[in-house]
Formats: C-alpha cells, structure tokens, sequence
C-alpha cells in the first residue's frame, strides 16, 4: 500500500473519531464494559437472545463476578436493560432504545467519514 493511500485511510479514522466525538447521548463507558456492550451487540446481531448466564459465562469476558457488575453498571448508564424470561429463570439483555439510536448515530459517522475519504 503507498503512502498516499495510507494518508488517505488514516484521515477517514481520524474523520470518523472526530465525528463520533460530538455523540454525547448516554453517559461513557470504561473499556471492560464498552468490550462488554460491543460483545452484547454482536451477539444480539448473530441471534434473537441473549441472558445474562451467556454473557458473565464467557470466559475472554473477565471472570463472572466482574462481568455481572458491569452488566448493572451498564443497565444504570441506559445502555442495555434486563427482563425476565418467560419462566423467570434468566433474566434476557437488550439494547436500549437510547443505546440502538447510539448506534445508528455512529453509523452514520462512520458513512460521513468514509464518504469525505471518496470526495479527496
């Protein structure tokens, strides 16, 4: 790859970290519960369910204590929320309206930044 073209893919990054940047809907997440969430919204992507017994139960997670109070501390920030399952033994993670709409906004900054790389 020449130099150009790695400028060219280093200003489309750095476009998109400058956009996303301006995204200040829900409070900020430390690194194991942002590893956390992105793990979650995979997840969720890959298949309809989630409980909280597959999340803490993955091991690449930290271990399940930690993994189960960073997933309180990410239901108190707005970003998933926990319901019971139909028969009240597990308890099923989803996004949050706030956390989906996140998503679509850094969606979007990622179109805008890759869009300005095409325009140079």
């Amino acid at each position: 790859m020449g130099a150009d073209k790695r400028k060219r893919h280093m200003d489309i990054y750095v476009r998109f970290l400058e956009l996303i940047e301006s995204i200040r809907d829900l409070p900020t997440l430390e690194p194991l519960e942002k590893k956390i969430f992105d793990h979650i919204t995979m997840a969720l992507h890959a298949e309809d369910s989630l409980s909280v017994t597959d999340v803490t139960g993955d091991a690449s997670l930290g271990s399940p204590v930690t993994v189960h109070l960073r997933l309180k501390s990410l239901v108190a920030k707005g970003w998933i929320a926990l319901s019971e399952t139909e028969d009240g033994r597990r308890k099923q993670i989803n996004l949050t309206e706030a956390a989906q709409q996140h998503l679509v906004k850094v969606s979007q900054c990622l179109i805008k930044a890759a869009d300005s790389g095409r325009s140079r």
